[in-house]
């Protein structure tokens, strides 16, 4: 499984890194797509912090560079997870505002679909959840060895000490 995990994540990041490329090299023939969808984010970064840019120009090369990064990073296989998690919101955002046809929302759809499998992806080894449910219900073993162990020393001390007190001298 790992040959065919390492070529479908290479295949899927290749597609956002010439994506965001494009929109770096020349932002300003996406930015009357995403202009809609940046006025109405305004309000949310300007309360969020004013410094943050909000013209759809800069908002495009950001979006552009993650694009780049966080592709990179999931056609690599060097968190994966979390790339695939910036590519989809990423992808959500695009699709909303509504840029392209019928045709491109079915592929963003499709790219949508690969990504969450990708941010679902452990590689076969155990999740998260499942990994700390374990430790803590080993940790629960230990402890309950522990005190069973402390139970039976104290008892053996005790007969030791009793045992001591009836020895002469």
């Amino acid at each position: 499984m790992r040959p065919v995990r390492t070529a479908a994540r290479a295949m899927l990041g290749s597609i956002f890194v010439l994506d965001g490329v494009r929109a770096l090299t020349s932002p300003e023939t996406r930015a009357e797509s995403a202009r809609p969808l940046a006025e109405k984010a305004r309000p949310l970064l300007e309360r969020t912090d004013p410094r943050l840019p909000t013209d759809p120009v800069t908002l495009v090369r950001v979006k552009g560079a993650a694009d780049v990064l966080a592709g990179l990073a999931l056609a690599t296989g060097r968190f994966t997870r979390p790339a695939a998690a910036v590519l989809a919101a990423g992808l959500v955002a695009h699709t909303v505002s509504g840029s392209g046809g019928r045709d491109e929302k079915l592929r963003d759809l499709g790219l949508l679909g690969g990504l969450l499998l990708a941010a679902a992806d452990t590689e076969g080894r155990p999740g998260l959840r499942y990994r700390t449910s374990h430790a803590v219900e080993r940790s629960r073993r230990s402890a309950r060895r522990a005190v069973r162990t402390a139970r039976r020393e104290a008892k053996i001390a005790a007969v030791s000490a009793a045992t001591a007190r009836r020895l002469p001298g």
